[in-house]
């Protein structure tokens, strides 16, 4: 789980602060970010039935930062108990280029099961 300052890739995911600290509340909120050398895990609260069908990312660049957005194509209708989930995604997937700075658009925190 990571918070900060934009960074290289294989460093540290952040929130942006693109323009006058907006941020985007429809996006999923995510309880964990990690940069790996391959690939951006993120960690989304799930009833037990979330895959990565249901995921959807956008990457924008902008002030030589690519930005990377996660969106649930749709809402997790089970009903099992709550609990959390990691999913993978590799660079090559998401479109980004080795040594990129790369800022994590979605609200990062633990918001409680």
């Amino acid at each position: 789980m990571l918070a900060g300052a934009t960074v290289a890739l294989a460093g540290c995911a952040t929130t942006p602060r693109l323009v006058s600290g907006e941020t985007w509340p429809e996006l999923e909120s995510l309880s964990a970010v990690s940069l790996g050398r391959r690939a951006v895990t993120i960690q989304i609260e799930s009833r037990g039935c979330a895959n990565r069908a249901d995921l959807v990312f956008r990457v924008d660049r902008k002030d030589g930062r690519a930005v990377v957005a996660f969106a649930r194509r749709r809402l997790e209708t089970c009903k099992g108990p709550k609990g959390r989930v990691d999913m993978t995604f590799s660079y090559e997937e998401l479109g980004l280029k080795r040594g990129e700075r790369v800022v994590i658009a979605n609200p990062i925190g633990s918001p409680g099961l």
